[in-house]
C-alpha cells in the first residue's frame, strides 16, 4: 500500500533535544507539555479545590521510521500523554509540533485533517471495536467521516486485512467472532485506513496472553519496515519494550526521569526507578536469576494531586533512603531534578544518577 507524504509544516520544527537523538528527522516534538485536571467539592456548589497533576513538564522527539517506548506504572500519565498530544484531551501548556505545526493551538476543525496522518490504537481490543457493524464497517468508519470511501475502498480494506494477517474474506463477520489478538489485528487495520504517518498505540497488548503479544508484536514491525511508520508505544510491561521500541522513555509521577536507546536502558540504566523495573524483569536462566542483583521500590504512588516537593521519586528511592547523605537528601527534597546528560550517555532526572549494571 502507498503511503502519501504529510503536507508541510507552517511553522519552523523545534531543536532537537540535546541527547535524545533519534535516527531520521524529528516528526512529532514535544515540549513542556503539561496536564492536570481539576479537583472539584462534593457541595452543591461545586468549586475547584485542587488540580490532579497528570503531566508535568513532559519533553520528546519522535522521529521518522522509529518507534520510542513510554513506560511507567499506572498512574504515572503515559496514556495521558498519548491522549494530550493527539488533541483527546486538551493541553493546560506545553507544545505539541506535528511537522513543525502547532497542534495545541488547533480548534476540533483545524485538527480533524491532520488526524488522517495520526492515529491511535487503543489498549481493549474487545471495547474498542463497535459490536453491531461488520469488520469491513468498523474499518471503512474512518473513510466515510473524512470523505475518502470511494469505488475503490471495498478492495483496499480487504488488502487492509491483508496486511494485518486476517482473512480478506472475513471482513462481514462481526468483532465478538474473533479472538482478542484477531480484534487487536482489526484496530490496526482501521487505524492504517487513513494512511498516516504516525500510529500512538495505547497499551496494545497488556490484554492480551503472551504467545498473542508476540505476534501482535512482530506484526507491528513489519507495519513500520513496510510502511516507514513512526510508533509511539505506551505501555506498563518493560520486557515488551525490550523487544519493540528502539528508544525507552521512562515515566514517574507524570515527569520523565530517562531517556535512552533500548539497549542502553536495559543494560545500564541510570535512574533508581528505572533500574527497579529494570530488576523486575525475569531472567530465563535460573542461575542468573537467583544470583542477580534485586532493586527494590518499597511504598505506594504518591497522590498526583499533591506530589512531593523536589525529585517525586524520593519517597519511595531506595538511594534516598540509604545511599545519601543529609545534605544530598535535602538537594532531592528541595530542588526538581533537571532531565539532562549527567555523565551516563543519555538524560536523566536524577540528582546522582550512576549507571548500574543489571541483566
Amino acid at each position: 500500500m502507498s503511503m502519501s507524504a504529510p503536507a508541510p509544516g507552517t511553522a519552523a520544527a523545534l531543536p532537537p533535544l540535546p541527547g535524545h537523538g533519534g535516527t531520521g528527522a524529528p516528526v512529532l516534538q514535544v515540549r513542556d507539555l503539561v496536564k492536570h485536571f481539576p479537583v472539584l467539592s462534593r457541595s452543591v456548589v461545586r468549586r475547584r479545590v485542587g488540580d490532579v497533576h497528570a503531566v508535568c513538564g513532559v519533553s520528546f522527539d519522535l522521529h521518522e521510521n522509529e518507534t520510542l517506548g513510554l513506560v511507567g506504572e499506572s498512574g504515572s500519565g503515559k496514556t495521558t500523554v498519548a491522549r494530550t498530544l493527539l488533541g483527546l484531551e486538551p493541553a493546560t501548556a506545553g507544545q505539541v509540533r506535528y511537522h513543525g505545526r502547532e497542534l495545541t493551538e488547533l480548534s476540533r476543525r483545524q485538527m480533524r485533517p491532520l488526524r488522517r496522518e495520526l492515529q491511535i490504537v487503543f489498549q481493549d481490543p474487545y471495547a474498542s471495536l463497535a459490536p453491531r457493524i461488520s469488520v469491513h464497517e468498523i474499518i471503512a468508519e474512518p473513510l466515510r467521516i473524512h470523505g475518502r470511501y470511494g469505488p475503490g475502498a471495498r478492495d483496499d480494506i480487504r488488502e487492509l486485512l491483508r496486511l494485518v494477517g486476517l482473512n480478506p474474506e472475513h471482513g462481514n463477520r462481526y468483532a465478538h467472532e474473533f479472538s482478542g489478538g484477531q480484534r487487536q489485528r482489526i484496530g490496526i487495520a482501521r487505524a492504517l485506513a487513513l494512511r498516516p504517518r504516525v500510529i500512538v498505540l495505547d497499551e496494545p497488548v497488556s490484554a492480551l496472553d503472551v504467545s498473542i503479544q508476540a505476534g501482535i508484536l512482530n506484526l507491528l514491525m513489519d507495519l513500520q519496515a513496510e510502511l516507514g511508520l513512526s510508533l509511539l508505544f505506551v505501555a506498563h510491561d518493560l520486557s515488551v519494550m525490550r523487544h519493540a521500541a528502539r528508544r525507552v522513555a521512562v515515566m514517574y509521577l507524570g515527569r520523565l526521569v530517562e531517556i535512552a536507546p533500548s539497549r542502553t536502558l536495559f543494560a545500564r540504566p541510570a535512574h533508581p526507578y528505572t533500574q527497579a523495573l529494570v530488576s523486575a524483569i525475569p531472567l530465563p536462566d535460573p542461575r542468573k536469576e537467583r544470583a542477580r542483583r534485586r532493586i527494590v521500590v518499597r511504598g505506594d504512588v504518591p497522590s498526583p494531586v499533591n506530589p512531593p516537593s523536589g525529585c517525586r521519586f524520593r519517597t519511595r528511592c531506595p538511594k534516598f533512603a540509604n545511599g545519601l547523605t543529609d545534605g544530598e537528601r535535602t538537594a532531592c527534597v528541595e530542588q526538581v531534578p533537571e532531565l539532562r546528560d549527567r555523565g551516563e550517555g543519555h538524560p536523566v532526572a536524577c540528582h546522582y544518577a550512576e549507571a548500574v549494571q543489571l541483566l
